[in-house]
């Protein structure tokens, strides 16, 4: 159960004020079809969790717990350095042609393969030995971060204060992180 809500606070922090929103909403704005694009979000979420829990089951054998620890605590600080990183809005796919769903599902697997979310639930997979978990968790954490900016649009930008919750949830992140590093590496 750790690691279903190690996974979900992580990349609903994670995603919030990220690239992935600022994809969600041009999309939701171009397309203005809103399951379709949910339903895109959901695939692509789903997928990269998928993977990321894989690639954690198949490490998690290889390593002892001081190492799995220490690759846990290296996604933590992956994540939080991630958030403190200042977000550029990425190419709204205007070109792309292929409909709301999948230009949704496949720029937002693209865009978010191997970035702080999918390292966060790989590294939770490899230390909680439970990917199942680990995906679920990130899967719904990313999709509880997305859907919100297809629903309410800007609006969303004006009523939270993004910038704010990804500095603090940064630091947080990063001293999270921090911290697992010198228990893994028996600093202290």
């Amino acid at each position: 159960m750790d690691a279903l809500l190690i996974a979900l606070l992580g990349c609903l922090l994670g995603e919030i004020g990220d690239k992935g929103q600022w994809l969600a909403l041009a999309l939701a704005q171009r397309f203005r079809r809103d399951g379709a694009v949910i339903a895109g979000i959901a695939a692509a979420a789903v997928a990269n969790a998928a993977i990321g829990a894989a690639a954690g089951a198949f490490l998690m054998p290889m390593l002892g717990s001081d190492a799995r620890l220490l690759f846990l605590a290296l996604a933590l600080i992956f994540l939080g350095v991630g958030m403190l990183w200042p977000v550029r809005r990425p190419d709204p796919l205007a070109n792309w042609r292929l409909g709301p769903f999948l230009t949704t599902a496949l720029g937002l697997f693209i865009l978010a393969f191997g970035g702080g979310a999918q390292f966060l639930i790989l590294g939770i997979a490899v230390r909680t030995a439970d990917p199942l978990l680990a995906a679920a968790g990130g899967a719904v954490g990313i999709v509880a971060a997305t859907v919100p900016v297809v629903l309410l649009r800007e609006r969303l930008f004006k009523m939270l204060p993004i910038s704010v919750i990804r500095r603090g949830g940064g630091i947080l992140v990063l001293l999270i992180g921090l911290a697992a590093a010198v228990s893994a590496l028996n600093l202290a």
